[in-house]
């Protein structure tokens, strides 16, 4: 006889939780450019709304996946960004601060 808890009493796994098990599914997690590349084919099909729900459910999974893999690099490249000004002895990281009307700007403020 198998005994099975109710699924009731199982918690769903926090963001942290999900990004140490694809660290765990991949020893070679995917580069940037790959990831980022598989997030937009992600993203394009869940906002189609052509698939059935547990197919959704598992694309928005592999998506919080591949978000938490390009947030990892983004965070490495700034870190080894930041040592190599350190050593050159160049100025320090300024905050990014977008032209007016030009890419990442707030185009909401007055």
């Amino acid at each position: 006889m198998i005994l099975r808890a109710p699924l009731s009493n199982v918690a769903a796994p926090s963001l942290h939780d999900v990004h140490r098990m694809s660290a765990r599914k991949s020893p070679n997690p995917p580069d940037f450019e790959k990831a980022m590349k598989e997030l937009e084919t992600l993203v394009e099909r869940l906002e189609r709304g052509e698939l059935p729900l547990e197919e959704a459910l598992k694309q928005f999974e592999r998506g919080v996946e591949l978000t938490a893999t390009c947030q990892a690099a983004l965070k490495s490249a700034e870190q080894r960004v930041e040592i190599l000004l350190k050593k050159s002895g160049g100025s320090e990281i300024a905050e990014f601060e977008p032209e007016p009307g030009g890419p990442g700007a707030d185009d909401s403020a007055p």
